[in-house]
């Protein structure tokens, strides 16, 4: 059974930092993608940045662009993501997510696309205000 822990979340200023980890356990195979998502009351889930387990390639959601960087440790199962020049805009839930990437084959596709998403985790408060 595939478990996605994440942590890092917390209450920042705005143009602040903060670092997201998730750590994944359960995966049967190397062959998988590792996301963050995230969402705010009465807005549907939107894909924030999605990593390939394989090849290392991303995918960054247009207003993240240039501040947040994910990154993944595959001998430690964990993957990262570094928010910086962080806004109120900024302010959601932000979800841990896994699939494997014969079900998408991209990762941008498991990011544009949240159905295709197979595991997620509990999900932790990122807060931007003064």
């Amino acid at each position: 059974q595939v478990q996605l822990v994440e942590s890092g979340g917390g209450l920042v200023q705005p143009g602040g930092s903060l670092r997201l980890s998730c750590a994944a356990s359960g995966f049967t195979s190397d062959y998988y993608a590792i996301g963050w998502f995230r969402q705010v009351p009465g807005k549907e889930r939107e894909g924030v940045s999605c990593i390939s387990s394989s090849d290392g390639s991303t995918y960054y959601l247009d207003s993240v662009k240039g501040r947040f960087t994910i990154s993944r440790d595959n001998a430690k199962n964990a993957v990262f993501l570094q928010m910086s020049s962080l806004s109120p805009e900024d302010t959601a839930v932000y979800y841990c997510a896994a699939v494997s990437l014969r079900m998408i084959a991209t990762v941008q596709r498991m990011c544009v696309f949240p159905a295709y998403v197979r595991y997620w985790g509990q999900g932790t408060q990122v807060t931007v205000s003064s």
